[in-house]
């Protein structure tokens, strides 16, 4: 792989390689830097609850600051419902969760018109994606009817019920989570939907030392309950605004395009990635650099997210939903694009 430069020869970058090792760059607002700092705060105590998953935290938290959405896939019970339970708490986010099952209806989520015989008239009650936070427990046991019911919500930030629109809360993210395909009682995500989300994840088992403690730290009570807020959503708001004002040179622009362009004319792909996506890994990076203390994108963002941001944005010619597959694919046109060097 080609060796990579800093895009701006003027700064020295921050470490990357994780929350644990960000530090804020000097010149930021006072403000931005209050708020970072409490989001380092969210970091630590994450990493506390869920054990050797720090590459999924960072994941997660990235995709908070770029107000996107994600997908958590993977078997049961690997901790994907206590991540986003614990994100909700620490952040003091309204959180909701909805459990999905086969009968799950669309005005389950979205909500509706009940008529009050007391007053002769219909009252409208939210549904529970009326919230900042909504946790969408295996998403892939709902309906396809029903889990289109979250697409002009996750896509618009509305809701139109009863030929009334509706405006969300600001921010509005979801985590879902969902089981491999081919579980029992399961439909596949159509790709209108898989493209809603930033991020599609494996939580994958814990590494054996990490399982041993967290078995020792759950003997007598569990580690989510006793977590408080140590951010507030205002601090949430205001660093979002911050990272979609992160720098991106004109030659990590064109290094996106170049990535995309590769997953077009992969004869392994049938799907290749679509603006839209070249935007997501955009906004992606420069949540990344902003999670790590700088307000300037490298190359390393955007490689260090592309699988993850891509993977569910394109097809493979044997498999539309073969997630490792299409990840594979992703990870092979990185390593084979030239990456932009220089200031």
């Amino acid at each position: 792989m080609n060796r990579l430069a800093d895009i701006d020869s003027g700064m020295k970058p921050v470490s990357s390689s994780g929350p644990g090792a960000a530090s804020l760059n000097a010149e930021m607002p006072e403000e931005v830097t209050s708020a970072w700092q409490k989001l380092q705060q969210v970091s630590e105590q994450l990493r506390s609850v869920i054990r050797g998953k720090d590459d999924v935290i960072e994941y997660v938290l990235t995709a908070l600051l770029a107000e996107g959405s994600v997908l958590l896939e993977d078997v049961p019970g690997v901790g994907k419902t206590t991540l986003a339970k614990s994100v909700a708490l620490l952040i003091d986010l309204e959180y909701q969760r909805i459990q999905c099952t086969p009968d799950l209806l669309p005005g389950d989520i979205l909500g509706g018109s009940i008529y009050r015989p007391a007053v002769g008239e219909f009252e409208f009650r939210p549904g529970p994606v009326f919230c900042n936070l909504l946790v969408a427990d295996e998403i892939n046991r709902a309906s396809p009817r029903t889990q289109s019911a979250l697409l002009e919500a996750m896509a618009e930030t509305q809701a139109t019920i009863e030929g009334e629109r509706h405006d969300l809360k600001h921010p509005f993210i979801v985590i879902a989570t969902q089981n491999p395909a081919g579980f029992e009682g399961t439909f596949p995500l159509p790709e209108s939907q898989l493209d809603r989300f930033l991020f599609r994840l494996k939580m994958d088992y814990p590494d054996p030392a990490s399982e041993v403690d967290l078995l020792i730290q759950q003997t007598d009570h569990e580690p989510v309950r006793g977590l408080k807020a140590v951010m507030h959503v205002d601090d949430l708001e205001r660093l979002q605004r911050w990272v979609r004002g992160i720098r991106v040179d004109r030659k990590v622009a064109s290094y996106i395009v170049a990535l995309a362009t590769a997953t077009r004319h992969d004869g392994r792909l049938r799907v290749g990635c679509s603006p839209r996506g070249c935007k997501m890994l955009l906004r992606a990076a420069q949540a990344r650099a902003g999670l790590a203390g700088r307000d300037f994108v490298l190359p390393d963002d955007v490689q260090h997210l592309a699988t993850v941001t891509l993977g569910h944005r394109v097809s493979s010619r044997h498999s539309s939903h073969a997630m490792d597959e299409t990840g594979q694919i992703i990870s092979s046109i990185v390593a084979q694009t030239e990456i932009p060097l220089g200031g």
